[in-house]
């Protein structure tokens, strides 16, 4: 089972690539953030054609995200509990073929510190809450997406320039922390612990041509799950092409039961 995340940049804008992705590596799920689309502007038509069913939870001109599967999907929860007021499309949840997916796209955070910091670090907080009950159950989950952190100086390039920055001030990392220690595994560092990787690339100063990355795009994975990691890696490649987000896919391989 092959389980990918991401960060689209833009649903419609991006399509072509999109699909050209899907097409090249066929993944059984598939998780998108930044759809950056109302719920009725998702192109849902292009997405059946590329042989995949989906949910999707839109908003107007920010956040967005959605679940893709070859297979059935059955929607769990639309939003992150803790806030209703909180009217960001940036958490979807459904069970798909025995697992517990959780696609998330944590706020940014910045201008740090202020407001939008502080609603970063208050969705942490929910998300770390979510994520204890989730674990309680004692079933297989993922949970993957943009998490919009740095959990360590190995996760960017030349850290010393990110220490004022949302996605690595040491409140976001801490509580990055806090969420794994419950007992998540970070899939690509388990696998991968002392590799130089990333899946963020900006669009300013050649970032991708100087691998001067970030890696935000993690996949959590819960006990039941961890035993059957069995790959992951980054599409890095997909960065590159014309048009492309300036984030790129990011997957993971777990063995059949």
């Amino acid at each position: 089972m092959k389980i990918a995340t991401y960060n689209v940049n833009g649903v419609n804008g991006r399509l072509p690539v999109l699909l050209r992705w899907l097409e090249e590596t066929k993944p059984d799920v598939v998780c998108l953030q930044e759809l950056k689309a109302p719920q009725e502007k998702f192109p849902e038509q292009a997405i059946i054609d590329a042989g995949y069913n989906a949910i999707w939870h839109g908003q107007k001109s920010w956040n967005g995200v959605a679940i893709l599967a070859k297979g059935e999907i059955q929607e769990l929860k639309r939003g992150l509990p803790g806030d209703p007021e909180d009217l960001h499309s940036r958490y979807i949840e459904a069970f798909v073929s025995g697992v517990v997916i959780g696609c998330l796209y944590l706020p940014n955070g910045n201008p740090a510190p202020g407001p939008k910091f502080d609603y970063k670090l208050q969705w942490f907080e929910r998300l770390i809450s979510h994520a204890t009950g989730l674990l309680a159950r004692g079933i297989p989950v993922v949970l993957t997406g943009d998490y919009n952190v740095m959990p360590t100086e190995q996760d960017v390039y030349k850290p010393e320039r990110w220490l004022d920055d949302a996605l690595f001030r040491p409140e976001t990392r801490e509580a990055f922390h806090r969420l794994v220690a419950q007992g998540w595994t970070d899939a690509l560092r388990k696998l991968y612990p002392t590799e130089t990787i990333y899946t963020f690339w900006d669009y300013f100063r050649n970032a991708y041509g100087r691998n001067a990355g970030l890696r935000i795009d993690h996949f959590l994975l819960s006990p039941q799950v961890e035993g059957r990691l069995i790959a992951a890696g980054v599409d890095k490649h997909v960065r590159g092409w014309e048009k492309s987000s300036d984030h790129a896919p990011v997957w993971i391989e777990l063995a059949d039961v």
